[in-house]
C-alpha cells in the first residue's frame, strides 16, 4: 500500500493562480490528482486551467470569492455535483496591501486601517470561510485534509508588514483550533495542518526584494539572506513535498501543526 499515494484524490485550490499556489496545484496534477482552482477573477481562471490542461484534464475552475460565504456555498453544491466529494482544501488564497505595509519612513502610525482590514480579511477570512463551507463536506464524509499556507511573519517579529503578520498568526491558532474541533466532533479522518514558507520571491515581494533598476538584491533582501541558514531564496516546488505528505496518508495521525519551509530561518538566532 502506498501511503503517499494522492491519485484521483479531488483538490481544491485557492489562489491556485498564483506564484506558489499555482506551483502547488502543478505539482499535485504531475501526481494523478484532480484538482480544482478557485479564483475571483474569471481571466486569470481560464488561463491557468488552459494551461493546466497540457499536464492533465483533470483540472477545473470555479470562479467564486473565497471572502464571500454565499460564493463558496454556491460553488462548493457545484463541485461536490459535479465530483461527488471534495477529498483536500488547500487555501492559498492570501496577499497584501501597500497601506498594510509600513515604508521606509513611516512608523505603524500611518498604518491606512482599511487596507489592514482587507488583508486581515483575504488572509485570514479567505481561509476560515473556504474551510467552514467545504469542510462541513468533508465532515459529512467524516474524511478530508484542510492545508493552510501560514507565514514566517506570523512566528517572527518580521518589520513593516503588519497587516500581514497578524493575519498569518491568526491562521496558526485557527489550524490548531480547527484541528481539534474536527478530530474531536468528526473523528480521525479529518486534519488540519499548515505550511508556513520562508522567503520566496513572488509578484507581491518582489519590489521590497530585488532592486528593480540593479536587479540586485535590497537591504531587505540582503538582511533576509544573512538570517538565513542556506544563504538563498525558496523556489515554489520545495514546498511540494511538504504538501504532499500533508495531503497524504503518510501523514494521517498528524493534525495541528505548521510546518516551516525556511532554509533554517526560523532556527537561527542571528549569531
Amino acid at each position: 500500500m502506498n501511503l503517499f499515494n494522492i491519485k484521483d484524490r479531488v483538490v481544491l485550490v485557492t489562489g491556485g493562480c498564483g506564484v506558489l499556489g499555482g506551483g502547488i496545484a502543478e505539482y499535485l496534477l504531475k501526481e494523478g490528482a484532480t484538482v480544482i482552482l478557485l479564483h475571483y477573477k474569471e481571466a486569470p481562471l481560464a488561463e491557468a486551467v488552459a494551461k493546466f490542461k497540457n499536464i492533465s484534464e483533470q483540472v477545473d475552475g470555479f470562479f467564486c470569492n473565497v471572502t464571500e460565504e454565499e460564493s463558496l456555498k454556491k460553488v462548493s453544491d457545484d463541485i461536490v455535483e459535479k465530483y461527488g466529494r471534495i477529498d483536500i482544501l488547500i487555501n492559498a488564497a492570501g496577499g497584501n496591501m501597500p497601506g498594510a505595509t509600513i515604508g521606509p519612513t513611516q512608523t505603524v502610525f500611518d498604518v491606512n486601517m482599511e487596507h489592514f482590514k482587507k488583508v486581515v480579511d483575504l488572509n485570514l477570512f479567505g481561509s476560515i470561510l473556504p474551510s467552514i463551507v467545504f469542510g462541513k463536506e468533508m465532515a459529512k464524509n467524516k474524511k478530508g485534509v484542510i492545508l493552510n499556507v501560514s507565514s514566517m511573519a506570523a512566528e517572527r517579529a518580521i518589520t513593516r508588514v503588519v497587516g500581514y503578520s497578524a493575519s498569518k498568526a491568526a491562521i496558526d491558532n485557527f489550524t490548531k483550533w480547527l484541528s481539534v474541533e474536527l478530530a474531536l466532533k468528526y473523528g480521525d479522518g479529518l486534519r488540519v495542518n499548515a505550511i508556513a514558507p520562508g522567503f520566496f520571491i513572488g509578484n507581491q515581494n518582489r519590489d521590497l526584494l530585488i532592486d528593480k533598476e540593479t536587479g540586485n538584491y535590497t537591504d531587505r533582501g540582503n538582511t533576509i539572506i544573512q538570517n538565513t541558514p542556506m544563504k538563498r531564496f525558496g523556489n515554489a516546488d520545495e514546498l511540494n513535498g511538504a504538501v504532499h505528505y500533508l495531503c497524504s496518508d503518510a501523514s494521517k495521525f498528524v493534525t495541528g501543526i505548521v510546518v516551516p519551509i525556511d532554509g533554517g530561518f526560523s532556527a537561527f538566532s542571528g549569531v
